[in-house]
């Protein structure tokens, strides 16, 4: 049986790269990504040309029906889900002193309860299924902290904390 692996923001750059590999290493691939299916011809043709059986989903991490959409698509497409790579991730960077609350809440929404909530979805199938993969994308920003990033490197912080805490429940 053909695994299943789901990337979020694979529509380029890291995501599209993962999304690549585990496509040739021979697994049915879902993409989630925030904007429609064809701004992303060029990453859906290589996978097509690749020969990568994939399925898309359009949808944002901060949205609660779209994390529980893209689950709910995968499983009806392919049954189940074996692997998740938790890659999406947005900045609004800015001095901490000048920073809105609304772009720190935005940064924590995607990066930080955005992967939370995929790995609280996909987690309890993997249970049942009594097998499965979370891989989280972080950021040594999370360890060390950057200038003008307090948003990005408080999610990236709390990605490896959440990484850590379910290896511990459920590893």
């Amino acid at each position: 049986m053909k695994k299943t692996a789901i990337i979020t923001g694979a529509s380029r750059g890291i995501g599209y790269a993962a999304a690549k590999k585990l496509g040739m290493d021979g697994c049915q691939v879902v993409l989630f990504a925030t904007g429609e299916k064809e701004r992303y011809k060029a990453a859906i043709d290589g996978l097509t040309q690749a020969g990568i059986t994939w399925h898309y989903v359009r949808g944002s991490l901060d949205c609660r029906e779209d994390r529980e959409r893209l689950i709910r698509e995968t499983v009806e497409k392919f049954g189940r889900i074996d692997i998740l790579v938790n890659n999406a991730g947005i900045t609004k960077d800015g001095l901490m002193v000048r920073m809105k609350e609304s772009d720190f809440d935005d940064v924590i929404n995607v990066n930080l309860r955005g992967s939370w909530n995929c790995m609280k979805l996909a987690s309890k199938l993997m249970m049942k299924q009594r097998s499965g993969r979370i891989i989280n994308l972080s950021s040594v920003a999370g360890i060390v902290g950057n200038t003008g990033q307090s948003n990005y490197s408080a999610s990236k912080a709390g990605v490896i904390g959440m990484t850590k805490t379910l290896a511990k429940e459920i590893g």
